[in-house]
C-alpha cells in the first residue's frame, strides 16, 4: 500500500484517502460535508479554537478541497482512514528527537517511536546571483572566456513582470514567494489563455496533457508573467502574456534546462519563449557591451532588438514581439555565459522546431478576458480568483486546493529538521535550512499543513523558502564556498513534505526507499544531456527609460507625498549619480521630474497616487512632456510616432566634446545641494568602538565642522526613554543646518531606517561613522575588533551606563551586540549603509603591520562565543547573570578580564593613536560638508555604473595639438589675427570615427573591440570661418583598419557661442563657397588612441 502511495503524486494521494477527491459538476453547486473524526483514535483538535465536530458548510463554492478550518464540513472516508487537520495531534506525536541521517531499515529496528519525513520539491527559479566583482570586471571575464573557447555570450530580453512558476494542475501553481492568492490565478488564466490562442480547438486536450507531462516527468516551468491588472511596471501592457524563462527538472537536486533544450519544448508545447541573441567571438562580444553602453540612456524594444540583430552571431526570434505585446518600454538585458555547443545545438532545434503561426486559431474560447473579469465590481480577491479559476476550466484547473486552505503550520520547522530523512533529498534540504537557521540568515519559512491520513499516520505540508535580503543569497553563496555540497539556494522556492509518525514498518520502508533511489537513479541516466545551469556569469543590464518610469516616478511617489519636494529632489539626483547618469540626461531629468512633482502633488487635492497603478497618471504626462521636442522623447522613450534617427541627429552636436572629465565630474555631490541642510553623525558599532570619545572631541575642536553651524551631541547613556523619538524631537528644535552627534550605538537596519527618517523629515543628510576592519566571514567586525573593545570596555571606570570594569556581565553584553552583526559580512554592511545614507566615514582602529593576536585572546573569544551561543539556544535574551549556565559565565568573564589584562602591551601597541584617528574623522567630514567627497553608493545589486557611450573617437594629446597652434599662430599672420582673443589652449581632443545619431550605434559598436588601439595621424592644415576652426586630420594606414566615418576627418578647435561643434563638419563646403579660409602647413605626426565617449 505504501509503495502505491509514495509512487503517486502528492495531489493524488489526497484524492486517494478522499481529501481533495471531487467532480467539477457536483462539488460546484453542492458544498461538501465533513465527518467529525473517532476520539478514540486521536484527542480533540483546537485547530483556530474551534470543535472539529462542528459541521458548517464551505463558504467557498467550485472544486474545493478539505476546508482547513475545523468548523468546516469534512468528506467521508474508506475503510477507516480518518482525515482531520491535527495540529495539536502532531504537538503530541512529534516529542521524540528525530535522528539526523538518511533512514535506513536499521533506524527503525529497535521498535522505538519515531518520525520519518521524505520531501519533494515543487517550484525553483534560478539562485539569485551577486557578482563578487564589478559589472566591469565581469564583463571582462565574460570577454576572456568567450575569446577562450570555453563559453558562449547569450542575450535575452528582459520583460517587465511578475515571477509566475507552474508545475501541473496538482503539481502547483506559485509566485515569487507565495500561492494561493490572486498573483497564481492570473498566471493559471493567462497560460490557459495561452493555450487557446496557441492550439485552438485542441486546447483542452493539450492542456490536459501539458498538466499530465509536468507531473509525470516532474517538471516546473518558469515564466514572466506580464499584465496590466497585476500592478504598473514600466509600461502598461498591450496584451496580458506569459513569456517562459526556465524549465527545471526536480526529480533530485533541480537542474535547469540550457536554452537550446528550453526553446525545443516550448516548441513543441507552442509556449511563448523570449528573443535571444549569442555572440560565439570576441569582437561580437565586445561589440555588444559597446552597443549597451551606447543605448543605456534611450534603449527602447525596437531599436535594441534591431541591432542585436544586427551585431549577433545568431539571432533567436521570439515566439511574440516585445514590442506588440508589451510596448517599446523595456526593461533591460540579461547577458550570461552558456556553453560553448549553445550556437551549434540552437541552430539545430530551430531547424527541427520552426514556429508555429498561431494567427489564424480562435481566440474567443475563454468567455471572457483578464481585464474584463478584474475589472468587475466584485466584493473581494476571493470572488476574482474564483471568477478566475471557473473561466479557464477543469483540463486546466481542477484543483482549488491551494487557493481555498487556509492555515499557518507554525511549529512545522522543528519537526522537519529533526525527523529521519527518507532520502537524499530530504537530507540536503535538511542541511540547508539547517545552515540557514544556524547562521541567523533573513529568511522565513512559512508552511500550510495541506491534509493528515490517520491510517497511514502521515501528514503533507507544504512550506516556502522565502528569502526576505538579497544579501543572504550572497552569504550562503560564502557557505557554499566552504561546503561544496550544500545545494544552492533558490529563487520561488517551495517544498512539499510528509511527515510519517509512529513506530515504522521496517519492509514499508525498504520499499519507500527503494522506491525513492530508484527514481533518483532513472533521473540521472535520462538527464545527462541537461545543463546545470544554476552558477552562471550573468550580467542585467537595465535602460534608463525603464528607471525613469519605475525608480525615479513610482518609487519616488512616497518620497514625494510624505517628505516633500525638497527630499524628492535628493532622492532622484542620488538614483542618478548611482547610475552614473550622464551630466546631459540629469539635467534634463531634473527638469522633467521637477515638471512631474508640480503636476502630479496637484492632482486630487494633493492627495497623492496609488503608486500600484502610477501609469494612469505618469503616461499621460510622460505623452505631454515628450511632444514638446525629439529630445524629450528620446530622454522617455516616448512610445507615440516614432522617433527617427535622421530628424534626431539634427538636434543633437554630431562630435560634442565629451571627456573623461566630464563623466567623472557627473559622481561629485554638488556643493550647493549640501547647503541649507543639517547632519546627522551617528555611529553602527559595538561598546568601545571610541564613539563618545569622538564626540566630545569634536564638541570641543570641530575646527572647519563648525563654519556656519552649530554642533551639539545627545549621550545615549544619559538619556531617560527612548532615544530615537527623543533625538527626532531635538532636531526639530535646532537650526535646520546644525550637526547633531548621535552618541549611542545603531546597530541594525531598523534603527538605520529610523535615522534616514529622522533625517529626511529634519532636511539633514544622515552620516554613519564606523570603525575600519577587514571584518570576519559573517560579520563586518572582525575579533580583532572585538577583542581591543573588550578591553577598551574593561578599562573604564564610572561610565554613564554602567558599562565599565565593574560590570558583572560587560564581556556578554560586547558578544550581544556583536552578534547583533551576525549574518552580515563587511560588504554587505557597507553596501547597505552607503545605499541608504549615500556616504559612509570610517575611521581607523587598528595598525596595519600589527602582529598577530595572541593565542590566549583567541581562545577565550572563542569561548565566550561558544557559549553565549549555547546560551541563545536556551535562554534567549536571558541577562547571562540568570539561567542555568550563570557560573559558567561567572568564570569565563574572570578569565576574559585575566586573559586581556595579561596582554595590555599588545593592545596598547596594536592600536592607532586617538590623535590620529580624530583628525581622519574630521577631516573626512569636513571634505563631505564642502562638497568634496562625493556620495559613496554600492556596486552591489542590479543598477550598476556604466557611462553612456555617444561616439568613437580617436583620442589625440591636447598638449601637442596646443603647442602646434601656437607655432602657426606665431609664424602666420593671417592665423595670428584669427587667434587674437580666442582661446586656443585645449584641455581635451579627438577626431571623431562615429557618432551613434548620425552614423548608427552598431557602428559605434564596432570600434569596441578596437578600443585601445594606437594610431598615427596628421594635422594638415586649418580650416576657420567666423563660428568655427578645425584642424584637417589624414588618419595613416593601420593594421585595425581604423578610419573615420565622417567625410571630413577634423579636430574641431573653436566654436563662437551659440554654435554648435557639428557645424565644423561643414567647413570644407564653406571653404568652396568663400565663407571660410584654409592654411595648409608642414604636416605633423602624432599618436592617437581608440576610445569611446
Amino acid at each position: 500500500m505504501l509503495e502505491d502511495y509514495i509512487n503517486m503524486g502528492p495531489r493524488q494521494k489526497q484524492r486517494k484517502i478522499k481529501a481533495r477527491g471531487h467532480q467539477w459538476n457536483q462539488e460546484m453547486q453542492t458544498p461538501v460535508e465533513r465527518r467529525s473524526f473517532d476520539q478514540s483514535d486521536m484527542h480533540d483538535s483546537c485547530w483556530n479554537g474551534q470543535d472539529s465536530s462542528a459541521a458548517q458548510p464551505s463558504t467557498y463554492e467550485g472544486p474545493t478541497i478539505t476546508c482547513r478550518d475545523s468548523s468546516a464540513a469534512q468528506p467521508s472516508t474508506d475503510e477507516g482512514s480518518t482525515i482531520v487537520d491535527a495540529v495539536d495531534i502532531l504537538e503530541a506525536a512529534d516529542n521524540v528527537d528525530g535522528l539526523r541521517q538518511e533512514a535506513s531499515p536499521e533506524s527503525f529496528s529497535s521498535g522505538r517511536r519515531s518520525t520519518a519525513v521524505h520531501a519533494r520539491l515543487r517550484a525553483t527559479f534560478y539562485p539569485k546571483f551577486e557578482n563578487e566583482k564589478s559589472d566591469q570586471e565581469v564583463r571582462t571575464n565574460m570577454i576572456d572566456v568567450v575569446q577562450s573557447g570555453k563559453g558562449v555570450l547569450e542575450v535575452s530580453l528582459k520583460h517587465s513582470g511578475s515571477l509566475f512558476m507552474y508545475s501541473g494542475d496538482h503539481g502547483g501553481a506559485f509566485a515569487k514567494n507565495s500561492y494561493g492568492n490572486l498573483y497564481t490565478a492570473v498566471g493559471v488564466f493567462v497560460l490557459a489563455s495561452t493555450f487557446q490562442e496557441a492550439w485552438g480547438a485542441e486546447a483542452s486536450q493539450k492542456q490536459k496533457e501539458f498538466n499530465e507531462y509536468l507531473e509525470s516527468s516532474h517538471l516546473c516551468v518558469s515564466m514572466e508573467l506580464v499584465t496590466a491588472v497585476l500592478g504598473d511596471h514600466g509600461q502598461r501592457p498591450k496584451q496580458d502574456y506569459v513569456v517562459v524563462t526556465a524549465v527545471t527538472d526536480l526529480k533530485r537536486k533541480p537542474r535547469f534546462y540550457a536554452t537550446p533544450d528550453l526553446i525545443s519544448f516550448c516548441r513543441q508545447w507552442r509556449l511563448p519563449t523570449n528573443h535571444v541573441w549569442l555572440f560565439s567571438s570576441r569582437e561580437s562580444t565586445v561589440s555588444f557591451f559597446t552597443a549597451y553602453d551606447a543605448l543605456c540612456e534611450e534603449g527602447t524594444a525596437t531599436a535594441v532588438s534591431s541591432l542585436l540583430n544586427e551585431i549577433s552571431d545568431v539571432s533567436v526570434p521570439a515566439s511574440k514581439s516585445h514590442t506588440e505585446v508589451q510596448g517599446e518600454i523595456l526593461e533591460g538585458l540579461v547577458a550570461r555565459i552558456v556553453s560553448p555547443e549553445s550556437t551549434e545545438r540552437v541552430q539545430k532545434v530551430l531547424e527541427e522546431f520552426p514556429l508555429i503561426d498561431c494567427k489564424d486559431f480562435d481566440r474567443s474560447l475563454l468567455q471572457k478576458s483578464l481585464r474584463e473579469i478584474c475589472g468587475q465590481d466584485m466584493i473581494n480577491e476571493k470572488e476574482q480568483i474564483k471568477a478566475l479559476l471557473q473561466s479557464v476550466g477543469p483540463e486546466m484547473c481542477s484543483d482549488w486546493s491551494d487557493w481555498t486552505s487556509e492555515g499557518n503550520a507554525t511549529s512545522f520547522l522543528p519537526k522537519f529538521l529533526k525527523a529521519i530523512p527518507l532520502d537524499h533529498t530530504t537530507t540536503k534540504l535538511q542541511e540547508m535550512l539547517k545552515v540557514l537557521q544556524d547562521r541567523k540568515m533573513c529568511v522565513r519559512y512559512p508552511s500550510r499543513l495541506m491534509c493528515y491520513d490517520a491510517k497511514e499516520q502521515m501528514t503533507y505540508y507544504r512550506m516556502t523558502v522565502h528569502v526576505l535580503q538579497d544579501y543572504v543569497f550572497h552569504k550562503y553563496q560564502i557557505e557554499m564556498r566552504r561546503n561544496p555540497e550544500l545545494w544552492p539556494l533558490y529563487r520561488g522556492f517551495f517544498v512539499d513534505v510528509y511527515l510519517m509518525h509512529g513506530d515504522q514498518r521496517r519492509n514499508s520502508l525498504a520499499v519507500l526507499s527503494d522506491n525513492v533511489y530508484k527514481g533518483f537513479h532513472i533521473h540521472q541516466e535520462n538527464s545527462a544531456e541537461l545543463g546545470d545551469e544554476s552558477n552562471i556569469l550573468m550580467l542585467k543590464l537595465k535602460f534608463l527609460p525603464y528607471k525613469i518610469r519605475t525608480f525615479l516616478i513610482r518609487n519616488g511617489l512616497s518620497v514625494l507625498f510624505q517628505n516633500g519636494f525638497s527630499a524628492y529632489k535628493r532622492y532622484y539626483l542620488r538614483q542618478m549619480r548611482k547610475w552614473g547618469t550622464s551630466a546631459d540626461k540629469q539635467q534634463r531629468l531634473d527638469r522633467l521630474l521637477t515638471e512631474w512633482a508640480r503636476y502630479i502633488t496637484s492632482q486630487d487635492g494633493g492627495r497623492g497616487t496609488n503608486s500600484h497603478m502610477y501609469l494612469s497618471e505618469a503616461e499621460l504626462f510622460l505623452e505631454h512632456f515628450a511632444r514638446r521636442s525629439l529630445q524629450n522623447k528620446t530622454l522617455v522613450g516616448y512610445t507615440g510616432s516614432a522617433v527617427k534617427v535622421e530628424d534626431f541627429a539634427n538636434e543633437v552636436a554630431e562630435d560634442a566634446d565629451v571627456s573623461r572629465e566630464d563623466t567623472l565630474s557627473v559622481a561629485k555631490q554638488p556643493v550647493d545641494e549640501l547647503q541649507g541642510k543639517g547632519m546627522i553623525i551617528f555611529f553602527p558599532g559595538i561598546p568601545g568602538c571610541g564613539k563618545s570619545s569622538l564626540c566630545k572631541a569634536l564638541l570641543e575642536d570641530p575646527g572647519d565642522l563648525a563654519e556656519g553651524r552649530t554642533i551639539h551631541s545627545l549621550m545615549g547613556d544619559l538619556v531617560r526613554g527612548k532615544y530615537w523619538p527623543l533625538l527626532g524631537k531635538d532636531r526639530r528644535k535646532k537650526p535646520v543646518t546644525a550637526i547633531t552627534l548621535a552618541d549611542k550605538n545603531a546597530p541594525n537596519m531598523d534603527v538605520w531606517k529610523t535615522v534616514g527618517d529622522i533625517c529626511e523629515s529634519s532636511s539633514a543628510i544622515g552620516v554613519p561613522v564606523v570603525p575600519d576592519s577587514a571584518g570576519a566571514e559573517l560579520n563586518p567586525f572582525s575579533l580583532d575588533e572585538l577583542a581591543l573593545f573588550m578591553y577598551r570596555v574593561l578599562q573604564r571606570a564610572n561610565h554613564p551606563g554602567n558599562l565599565d570594569k565593574k560590570s558583572r556581565n560587560a564581556g556578554y553584553v560586547l558578544l550581544m551586540f556583536h552578534d547583533l552583526y551576525v549574518g552580515m559580512d563587511r560588504k554587505a554592511f557597507e553596501g547597505t549603509l552607503k545605499e541608504q545614507f549615500g556616504y559612509l566615514v570610517k575611521f581607523p582602529v587598528l595598525k596595519a603591520n600589527r602582529p598577530r593576536m595572541p593565542s590566549s585572546i583567541e581562545e577565550v573569544l572563542s569561548e565566550g562565543l561558544d557559549l553565549f551561543k549555547c546560551h541563545a539556544e536556551r535562554h534567549g535574551k536571558l541577562d547571562s547573570t540568570k539561567g542555568t549556565l550563570a557560573q559558567k559565565w561567572s568564570l569565563w568573564e574572570r578569565e576574559l578580564r585575566e586573559v586581556l589584562d595579561g596582554n595590555a602591551a599588545y593592545f596598547e601597541d596594536v592600536q592607532i593613536p586617538f590623535k590620529e584617528v580624530f583628525q581622519s574623522l574630521r577631516q573626512q567630514l569636513v571634505a563631505i560638508t564642502r562638497g568634496d567627497i562625493s556620495m559613496e553608493t554600492s556596486t552591489d545589486g542590479e543598477e550598476q555604473y556604466f557611462r553612456s557611450i555617444t561616439i568613437a573617437a580617436l583620442s589625440l594629446p591636447a598638449e601637442e595639438i596646443t603647442n602646434c597652434l601656437q607655432q602657426l599662430k606665431a609664424t602666420n599672420e593671417e592665423l595670428g589675427k584669427y587667434f587674437q582673443g580666442r582661446r586656443v589652449i585645449l584641455k581635451s581632443a579627438h577626431v571623431t570615427l562615429a557618432h551613434k545619431y548620425a552614423h548608427g550605434i552598431a557602428a559605434v559598436a564596432a570600434f569596441g573591440r578596437e578600443r585601445g588601439a594606437t594610431v598615427l595621424v596628421k594635422l594638415t592644415a586649418l580650416l576657420f570661418s567666423s563660428k568655427v576652426c578645425a584642424l584637417e586630420v589624414q588618419i595613416m594606414e593601420n593594421e585595425k583598419a581604423v578610419r573615420s566615418r565622417n567625410e571630413w576627418a577634423h579636430v574641431t578647435i573653436w566654436t563662437a557661442p551659440g554654435t554648435k561643434t557639428k557645424e565644423a563638419n561643414f567647413l570644407p563646403q564653406l571653404l568652396k563657397q568663400g565663407h571660410a579660409a584654409r592654411v595648409d602647413f608642414t604636416p605633423v605626426e602624432i599618436s592617437g588612441m581608440v576610445e569611446l565617449l
